[in-house]
């Protein structure tokens, strides 16, 4: 029976596959410049509590959002104060606010697409053949591709769980656990899109990666569902919106 249900499922692959080359290699430069370092010597101390440490950056992310928040806040207040007497100051400060609903840097409020995405209830004692546990859990690439799906499906606004996202956000994803910017979630994981809710669910039909999903949801039991509230508010994005990336060396 999993061989025939493994015929018409799409397998998903997992960051795993494409990454574990690569951390072996950087894992096997780290301990040599680890061994450089310390000479010897321990460079932690023992005993560390990493869930601990987890919860606590968690905490400290947090507390600098709302910093952020509050010094952003404070600038669009001088800023409005500077205008009326600078009008090169003025022109900017019109062309920030006419960006600021695209940019996500103010709430929102309309209908919206809510889904929710969570690990398989329970894992048989003996997998299927060709089944692995790794089945049976939400992965990085099944959350982006529900966030692609609602963006392509022309989302005006959108959060991860309780935190506002917009176009740059990352979705990366820790064994079971979500981290985003700086902040660690467990499943189930939300995703709200604020928009035209025909649009948005016709854009979540229409996703191939999707449709996977959606595959592997009735093949072993992964949580998805989709609701539709009538009206949703979201408070400004409050991360950095500064483009990040990397150049490979050639």
């Amino acid at each position: 029976m999993a061989n025939q249900r493994l015929t018409w499922l799409t397998r998903r692959p997992t960051v795993w596959s494409a990454v574990v080359p690569l951390v072996a290699l950087g894992a096997g430069m780290m301990f040599a410049l680890s061994a450089a370092t310390a000479k010897g010597t321990d460079l932690r101390s023992s005993g560390g509590d990493l869930p601990g440490l987890i919860r606590q950056q968690t905490r400290q992310n947090a507390v600098a959002a709302q910093r952020v928040g509050s010094l952003r806040t404070e600038v669009d207040r001088l800023s409005a104060q500077q205008a009326p007497g600078d009008q090169h100051v003025a022109q900017l400060t019109q062309d920030a606010n006419a960006l600021r609903v695209a940019a996500g840097t103010s709430a929102v409020a309309g209908p919206a697409v809510r889904v929710s995405m969570t690990d398989a209830k329970s894992v048989p004692s003996v997998l299927p053949d060709g089944f692995s546990v790794d089945d049976y859990v939400v992965h990085q690439q099944d959350v982006q591709a529900v966030v692609n799906a609602l963006w392509q499906g022309g989302a005006e606004a959108m959060m991860l769980m309780d935190q506002r996202v917009i176009s740059t956000s990352a979705v990366r994803c820790v064994g079971n656990t979500l981290i985003l910017q700086g902040r660690v979630y467990s499943p189930p994981y939300v995703i709200t899109a604020i928009g035209n809710q025909t649009d948005l669910q016709n854009a979540l039909a229409a996703s191939p990666t999707v449709g996977i999903y959606q595959q592997w949801v009735d093949a072993v039991g992964l949580g998805y569902d989709v609701s539709t509230p009538r009206s949703v508010t979201m408070p400004a994005y409050a991360g950095s919106t500064n483009l990040q990336y990397a150049e490979a060396v050639r």
